[in-house]
């Protein structure tokens, strides 16, 4: 590959934020453990369509932050020039409809949930991002993507309602934080995020009602709660300790790198998070399968920013 090829892959993945991509398949994993049933090939058609509306997002935000990331953050792929503006919307036009695509070939249930959280993507990244609703819209977003993985092994996402509220929660936290990451945020939110971490990390530990899944409804093995419990317990603290320090820093700190750093630490703690609630609803090995994309993460994200 020629040094412009190279240059051209970098660009797009660093517009994509290749190394969050790894916090997405966790989100349909995690619903598809709350609901009996099994997954199928209808669950990874609902992968592939969660990865593609995740990208698209990221593309339409640097879209849509183009102007403002050309005088806070010049070295972006849009305002460096190395990716192109109407690249980057057709590329956010192609894999939205791709996403959709895939969503249908999943079956009717996921698209119900799919086209939502299309939706929800594009009225963050045009215009709510920049109002006092942007962090619940994202929130919301990654809780439709945990009922996506719900709907496409039952056709049903009650039972999958309250590990998408833990995990909207934690997205909730973690761009309230981001909103400020290029001036520098206030410790007050940094203690919020940090305390929210704590209380999600306590949640996770406990048995609930959702958990309350048949043993045959682990889909990947068959595994009753036992092996669950003490996995449940160890992904906890890893959710924790990814995400804690991070905001403890940037509570005694907000300077900018600081913040920036707690996003990063947010975003990567997403992937113990959402293992932790498969092995909450009695899904170790989805909750292993999960965990097993952190170390990818946070290879990757030596190499491209997640923010």
């Amino acid at each position: 590959m020629t040094g412009e090829g190279r240059g051209t892959v970098s660009a797009w993945a660093e517009l994509l934020r290749l190394p969050a991509l790894f916090t997405v398949p966790g989100d349909v994993l995690a619903g598809a453990a709350t609901v009996p049933g099994r997954p199928g090939p209808h669950t990874l058609w609902a992968i592939a369509s969660s990865i593609c509306l995740y990208q698209a997002g990221m593309a339409l935000n640097d879209w849509a932050d183009r102007a403002e990331d050309a005088a806070e953050r010049p070295h972006r792929p849009l305002p460096s020039g190395r990716v192109r503006p109407t690249a980057a919307l057709t590329a956010a036009g192609a894999l939205t409809a791709t996403g959709l695509a895939l969503a249908a070939r999943a079956g009717r249930p996921a698209l119900t949930v799919a086209a939502p959280l299309a939706a929800t993507v594009w009225a963050y990244d045009l215009g709510l991002k920049r109002t006092p609703a942007g962090p619940a819209a994202m929130a919301t977003a990654r809780a439709l993507d945990l009922l996506l993985g719900a709907a496409t092994v039952s056709g049903h996402v009650r039972p999958a309602l309250s590990a998408a509220a833990l995990l909207g929660t934690h997205t909730l936290a973690v761009t309230t934080v981001s909103r400020h990451e290029t001036q520098g945020g206030s410790p007050l939110t940094a203690l919020t995020a940090l305390a929210t971490t704590g209380a999600l990390a306590l949640a996770l530990g406990r048995r609930s009602g959702d958990a309350q899944v048949p043993p045959e409804s682990d889909h990947l093995t068959a595994c009753g709660h036992g092996p669950a419990h003490p996995l449940r317990a160890a992904l906890a603290v890893a959710y924790a300790a990814t995400a804690a320090r991070p905001y403890f820093h940037a509570a005694l700190n907000p300077s900018p790198p600081l913040t920036q750093k707690a996003v990063g630490g947010g975003v990567r703690a997403t992937i113990p998070l959402q293992a932790a609630l498969s092995a909450r609803a009695g899904a170790p090995v989805s909750a292993l399968i999960t965990a097993a994309l952190a170390p990818l993460a946070a290879r990757f994200a030596k190499k491209v920013s997640v923010t």
